[in-house]
Order: C-alpha cells, then sequence, then structure tokens
C-alpha cells in the first residue's frame, strides 16, 4: 500500500498524492529555478487545461495546456543534448506542456508556445526548453478549442 501524503495548493485546497506523482524539474522554470517539484493536477471542466502545483510553496501554481489539442501542427524540436538528458532518441517519447497566463475574459488569456515544459512520462524529470520558431504569446482566441477553455 502507497503511503498518501497531503499537500497544500493553491486551487484545490488540501489534496493527497503519492510521492510516485511528483515531477522533478532540476533546474526548475525559468524564473522560478528554486522551485523545483510540482505536481500535474486536473482542473474539474478545465476545458482541458491542468494546473503544475508547486509543492515548495502552495501559492505558486501555473495553467498547463497539452499545445497539441490547441495546434495539433505544433512540431516541438529538441537538440540532441537535450534528448540526451532525458534518455530518449525522439521527441515523440516524451511529453510536451505549454503555460497558460489565464485573463479576464478568458479569451485574452495567452499561451506560450516557446518556452514548452517538456515531461519524461516514465521518470517524471521535467525540463522547460525554448523553441525558437515559436512565440512567447499567442491568443488563445486564435485556437479553435476557445469555446471549450474555461476560467480557472
Amino acid at each position: 500500500m502507497t503511503e498518501m501524503l497531503k499537500l497544500q495548493t493553491k486551487y484545490f485546497g488540501e489534496i493527497e498524492y503519492e510521492a510516485g506523482d511528483a515531477i522533478r524539474f532540476p533546474e526548475g522554470l525559468f524564473g522560478f529555478e528554486e522551485e523545483q517539484s510540482f505536481l500535474l493536477l486536473p482542473f474539474d471542466g478545465g476545458g482541458g487545461m491542468l494546473c503544475l502545483q508547486s509543492m515548495k510553496t502552495p501559492a505558486l501554481a501555473f495553467v498547463v495546456l497539452d499545445p497539441f489539442t490547441l495546434k495539433p501542427d505544433y512540431a516541438p524540436e529538441l537538440e540532441p543534448s537535450e534528448l540526451e538528458a532525458f534518455g530518449v532518441k525522439e521527441a515523440g517519447d516524451l511529453g510536451f506542456y505549454v503555460l497558460c497566463a489565464v485573463k479576464n475574459p478568458v479569451s485574452d488569456s495567452t499561451v506560450n508556445l516557446k518556452c514548452p515544459l517538456v515531461i519524461h512520462p516514465e521518470t517524471r524529470e521535467a525540463r522547460q526548453v525554448i523553441m525558437e520558431r515559436y512565440e512567447m504569446r499567442h491568443p488563445l482566441a486564435e485556437f479553435s478549442r476557445r469555446e471549450e477553455a474555461a476560467p480557472c
């Protein structure tokens, strides 16, 4: 039986999780280098939005989305050194999420396709990388799924 741990979160109050659920960012996130452990939590009725909750700082949580649901032709390319750091041969072996700056109204929100979060699904190790060919602020309203997006 797995031991359940408790964590205070920004959006969900106190939750229980298993230690193996943690996602580790050894280098942190850009601007949050000291934040290295997170949980990826679904929002109920969140239109595909997920919460990346810091395990160190309860008030720190990011809204993230699967970029392929927004932009099916999204084509992240990792450098050979980045693939090697994850221990994979191709980017398709990894999970990708993009940060969403949620605004009111939600249609004014933006997503950052330039700096996705890359997660190895088996090791749960993650890094934030830079994709030169994309922009940092893509309006959420640009994407066809905008009607499904819900405020957090």
